[in-house]
């Protein structure tokens, strides 16, 4: 198969996903990569802010960045959003995301969140949990 063959193939493949997805959900996977795309993107700026409001300066046995926070739970909804994690550098650079699982307690009259800082952004079927980090801050981008 040509190169050529192989794009227009692809090209083809994405077209059918992207109209079997419909108008509703691409418009919230436009919103969810825009999102993830603004944080590993102005993550550095992002926690620098965090940092002076909090009146925090990085050292080695305490340094902070921005990740995406990934939130999965109740029903089938899902989210993107961005954390602040704080702990030792060694530590700090092996996370990731920060994985967001909810759930409901006593039928709807609790909601309960953990905020889990993890190595994978995998975190529906597989959290690992990075011991040591802590969540500091949270990201609110307005859509």
């Amino acid at each position: 198969m040509t190169q050529r063959m192989k794009r227009v193939v692809v090209t083809g493949v994405g077209a059918i996903a992207l109209a079997g997805i419909g108008f509703s959900q691409l418009g919230q996977l436009l919103k969810i990569g825009g999102v993830a795309v603004a944080i590993k993107q102005f993550g550095p700026q992002m926690n620098s802010a965090i940092n002076r409001i909090s009146n925090h300066k990085d050292t080695y046995a305490t340094t902070t960045k921005v990740v995406p926070i990934l939130t999965v739970g109740i029903g089938a909804s899902h989210a993107i959003g961005g954390a602040q994690i704080m702990g030792p550098r060694n530590k700090v650079d092996q996370v990731v995301a920060v994985a967001q699982p909810d759930a409901e307690l006593f039928g709807h009259e609790v909601r309960v969140k953990a905020l889990i800082p993890v190595s994978s952004k995998d975190v529906i079927q597989d959290i690992k949990r990075v011991d040591g980090v802590g969540v500091s801050g949270i990201v609110d981008i307005k859509l």
